[in-house]
């Protein structure tokens, strides 16, 4: 479909449905806010599927118009920029600034990767160490760009076997977006989904509850993940010779040595983001909240005397637009909680329905999701609102039917444009890469493979770490 004719149809639908919401005979027991709350989340929704518009503006447009009408007041509107949630992403790309300039990505490269023998030990310890990357650097986008330098390193030492190449390109965005729901910090769509809960129930999920539920979900998605990589893109013959990457291969895509002793600059940033991490994890013997652990942190990363980045540099680092987008999102949760639309929207579904059933139908949509809306932010800003909304209807725990959706919205393969680390290593010049033939054999696998783990997990798995299906 091209965008002219999305736009088209996208622009349809929201105005009709916009002027079916203003007239006031319609839908009684809708009130005027909640109206407005949805001609504005309807026409939002339709800006960011069908128009090239930043995300951001449309966001901030539809904040600026529910303040405008009085749905929220402009205290609610601001104040979401003072959320603990975003402390805490500003002070991890403060540390994730501090950890990229000494090095250490590459010494961990050298560590894991090194010591590969086959084409299978290769794909799992790579998946290992992208996975540990979600606890220093937050946003996937980030860890592509942290990633990329290692996986051009790669290539080379691999550069007369191609298969193996365009192996490791697909998997490098695959494993870095299934394992964000590792953290908190993952991406910022788990913050929305945080902030939405909050608003929309009272139920507050930490640092380290979501460390919990979502960790292991991320090791064995992101190893799955890694098998399924393998074997769609390789041949038998491919994955039967030996493989041997060395130090001085990796050393030559990166500006910082990979061996040899440690810096004091090394060990002083190793130090403080072991701590930091396992302050996050102590969370509940200490009692200090996590953003406060991460001010700490940037604090003491960017201090003169110990720091390793300059407070000034490291702050260019933080996406901003990323921020002033969730700030919008959450004050769109609010006004679509607080004034019953959420409520009415989801009023209509049938009841009777098993938590199963509700689950397998939020993974459902939340997987497809990305064909729609192809911001994840913006996928958890349409759909947790309502699921949350649909989930305490339904007699399903909200909790856990936010968490699903969250993790099944990881999912965004199917398209090159479908997630910034997947459109990154789709166009590596020089460098064999994977076409979108290869994204859609993936996906085929793939797509059901996530959505039936993310339902285990959610049925047999949560509420054995205290998050049960129902309340």
């Amino acid at each position: 479909m091209t965008l002219n004719l999305r736009l088209a149809v996208a622009l349809c639908a929201a105005l009709s449905l916009c002027a079916l919401l203003v007239v006031p005979g319609n839908f009684p027991g809708l009130g005027g806010d909640a109206r407005l709350t949805l001609v504005v989340f309807a026409l939002a929704t339709c800006a960011w599927i069908a128009t090239p518009i930043d995300d951001t503006y449309i966001a901030l447009g539809a904040g600026l118009a529910l303040t405008v009408t009085g749905v929220i007041s402009s205290d609610t509107l601001f104040g979401t920029l003072g959320d603990s949630t975003v402390w805490l992403l500003i002070c991890a790309f403060v540390l994730a600034a501090a950890v990229s300039r000494t090095g250490l990505a590459g010494r961990a490269a050298v560590f894991l990767v090194g010591g590969a023998r086959t084409v299978r030990q290769l794909t799992h310890l790579t998946t290992a160490a992208l996975v540990v990357t979600a606890f220093a650097v937050p946003a996937t986008s980030g860890r592509a760009a942290l990633a990329l330098p290692v996986f051009l390193a790669l290539a080379k030492a691999l550069s007369d076997r191609k298969r193996l190449v365009v192996m490791l390109a697909l998997l490098f965005p695959t494993v870095i977006l299934l394992s964000a729901v590792a953290t908190l910090i993952g991406a910022g769509a788990h913050l929305i989904t945080v902030s939405v809960l909050w608003e929309a129930t009272g139920d507050r999920i930490g640092f380290t509850e979501w460390l919990l539920l979502g960790l292991p979900l991320a090791v064995v998605c992101s190893h799955l993940a890694a098998e399924a990589v393998l074997l769609t893109t390789t041949r038998r013959a491919d994955r039967r010779g030996p493989v041997h990457i060395t130090a001085e291969q990796i050393q030559q895509h990166s500006d910082r040595p990979v061996t040899g002793p440690w810096s004091q600059a090394e060990t002083r940033c190793a130090l403080l983001l072991a701590t930091v991490v396992v302050l996050w994890c102590a969370e509940p013997l200490h009692q200090v909240p996590p953003a406060v652990v991460a001010l700490i942190g940037a604090v003491v990363a960017s201090s003169p005397a110990l720091g390793t980045v300059r407070l000034k540099d490291a702050l260019k680092t933080v996406p901003w637009s990323l921020l002033l987008f969730m700030a919008a999102t959450m004050a769109m949760g609010v006004a679509l909680a607080d004034s019953g639309a959420a409520k009415w929207l989801v009023s209509g579904l049938p009841g009777g329905v098993s938590p199963a059933v509700f689950l397998t139908v939020v993974i459902v949509v939340s997987t497809a999701a990305h064909l729609v809306l192809q911001s994840r932010s913006a996928r958890s800003s349409v759909l947790v609102p309502l699921v949350v909304a649909a989930a305490v209807g339904a007699g399903v725990n909200p909790v856990a039917a936010a968490l699903a959706s969250t993790a099944a919205a990881g999912f965004c393969h199917t398209l090159p444009a479908s997630a910034k680390p997947v459109t990154l290593f789709a166009e590596i010049p020089g460098t064999p890469t994977y076409t979108p033939r290869d994204l859609l054999r993936l996906s085929a696998v793939l797509a059901p493979l996530t959505a039936a783990l993310v339902l285990l997990f959610a049925v047999a798995v949560w509420p054995l770490l205290g998050v049960p299906l129902t309340r």
